[in-house]
C-alpha cells in the first residue's frame, strides 16, 4: 500500500510540474513564438467598420474610435501594403463603408457580403485575401467578438499569423471585448495597439517611412505622440528655460546630467 501511495504521489508530482497551470499567463503564448510584422508580407484588412455597425461600437468613446477606424485604414497609406475591404449587408442597417476609408483606396478590393457572418466564409473574400501571397494580417472590425474574433479564427485555421489591432475593433461592452480578445489570443493571435503595428512594420526612425513621415501621420492619427513631437520641436527652435528647469536635469555635483 505504501509502495502505492508513493507511486501516485510521483505520478501526480510528475503532472504538476510538466502540465501548465489552467491560469498560466505565458501558456498559451509559449505555443506561439515571437513573430516580427513584415511591410513585404503585410496585408491590411477593413473589416465591416460600417457607418452603422458604428453605432454598435460602445467600449471606446465615440470620437475616440472614430480616429482609431480611420488610422487603421490609414496604415495601408503610410506603409504602401495591399488592403482588402470587405462589408456585411451594407444595403441594410449596417451601412456603407465611411466615404473617408473609400476615397483612401478607390482601387482596392471592396467585398459585399450579403449573408456570411464570418468573411471567411466568402469566397470572393477568401480569394481575394490567397491571390495577396501575404502571410500577416492586420486585421480591425465591428463588432470585435463577431467580425473580428470569427475572421482572426479563421485565418489563424488556415496558417495565417495575425494581428488584431485592439484599437480598431468596437463592440457593446468593455466585458464583451475582453472575453473576445483573450479568446483570440488564446488561439495565437496577436493582441496589439495601433502603435505597435507602426513601431514594428516601421522598425526604425531612420528607416523609410521613418520619421520624416511617421511624425506628421501620428500628428494627425495619434495626437498625443505628435503633441510630444511639437513639443519637442518648438523648445529646440525657440526654448527658453525658466526657472527650476536647470535643477531637473542637474546632477549633486553641480554638473547637467544628460548623458
Amino acid at each position: 500500500m505504501q509502495l502505492l501511495s508513493f507511486a501516485f504521489l510521483a505520478f501526480t508530482a510528475l503532472a504538476a510540474a510538466t502540465s501548465p497551470r489552467p491560469h498560466d499567463p505565458l501558456a498559451n503564448a509559449k505555443k506561439v513564438p515571437w513573430e516580427r510584422l513584415e511591410i513585404d508580407k503585410a496585408l491590411l484588412l477593413i473589416l465591416d467598420l460600417q457607418v452603422g455597425l458604428f453605432q454598435l461600437a460602445r467600449d471606446f468613446d465615440h470620437t475616440l474610435y472614430q480616429r482609431n477606424m480611420m488610422a487603421h485604414a490609414a496604415l495601408g497609406k503610410i506603409f504602401d501594403i495591399p488592403v482588402i475591404m470587405t462589408t456585411s449587408a451594407q444595403q441594410g442597417p449596417n451601412g456603407p463603408l465611411p466615404k473617408e476609408i473609400l476615397e483612401m483606396y478607390p482601387n482596392a478590393p471592396l467585398i459585399q457580403r450579403n449573408g456570411q457572418v464570418s468573411a471567411w466564409d466568402n469566397a470572393e473574400f477568401q480569394a481575394a485575401i490567397k491571390a495577396t501571397n501575404r502571410t500577416q494580417i492586420i486585421v480591425g472590425g465591428i463588432v470585435t467578438d463577431v467580425c473580428t474574433t470569427f475572421l482572426a479564427l479563421a485565418l489563424r485555421q488556415e496558417g495565417y499569423s495575425v494581428w488584431a489591432n485592439v484599437e480598431a475593433s468596437g463592440t457593446t461592452t468593455p466585458l464583451i471585448r475582453d472575453i473576445s480578445n483573450d479568446q483570440m489570443r488564446n488561439a495565437g493571435v496577436n493582441i496589439v495597439s495601433l502603435f505597435y503595428i507602426v513601431c514594428d512594420l516601421m522598425k526604425n526612425w531612420n528607416f523609410t517611412p521613418g520619421a520624416k513621415t511617421i511624425l506628421p501621420w501620428l500628428d494627425q492619427y495619434y495626437p498625443a505622440y505628435g503633441m510630444l513631437a511639437r513639443g519637442h520641436a518648438s523648445a529646440v527652435e525657440n526654448g527658453t528655460i525658466i526657472p527650476g528647469q536647470i535643477e531637473l536635469i542637474t546632477g549633486a555635483d553641480g554638473k547637467i546630467k544628460l548623458t
